[in-house]
């Protein structure tokens, strides 16, 4: 563990612009880790006061480089969401606004997972199905069950 004081004063300076101008709550984290560290807290200490666990502490006070900020990020702000291009998302939304018998489906009724197969058929980008359903509230979409029921049933009396 690196010694008290051991922070030059413009990489303090510049964790503290990151810790109080960042967006990125986990960016904002892993700066104050840094800064703790070096004011000689404990990993312990650091985890007990942030509330997180000690190897969170542990990781980023070994691989957190206090003169390249981008090393206090793992990527989680992009998020799988991001995966989702717009033509993805345009599909997304076309998709909903038709039963899948419409696009050679067997079934009435669209859902998260249905979704997400669905388009990955078609786009080859492969999301969860709750990563689907997130998109859908994003764009105030919803997969009503009611609607589901009422087109599986008249999907079967069709059938018939």
């Amino acid at each position: 563990m690196p010694t008290k004081n051991f922070l030059s004063q413009k990489q303090i300076t510049k964790l503290q612009k990151a810790f109080q101008e960042s967006r990125c709550h986990h960016l904002r984290k892993r700066a104050l880790i840094l800064l703790l560290l070096n004011d000689g807290k404990t990993y312990r200490e650091i985890s007990d006061f942030i509330g997180c666990s000690y190897r969170t502490v542990a990781h980023w006070c070994t691989h957190g480089d206090p003169n390249n900020l981008d090393s206090l990020k793992d990527g989680r702000e992009n998020g799988n969401f991001r995966k989702a291009t717009d033509e993805y998302i345009n599909l997304l939304i076309e998709a909903v606004k038709k039963e899948p018998f419409e696009v050679g489906y067997d079934y009435g009724g669209w859902t998260g997972k249905r979704l997400a197969t669905y388009l990955a058929q078609r786009t080859g980008i492969e999301l969860s199905s709750s990563s689907v359903r997130r998109i859908l509230r994003e764009k105030n979409m919803l997969i009503s069950k009611k609607i589901k029921y009422r087109i599986k049933a008249k999907h079967n009396i069709n059938r018939n």
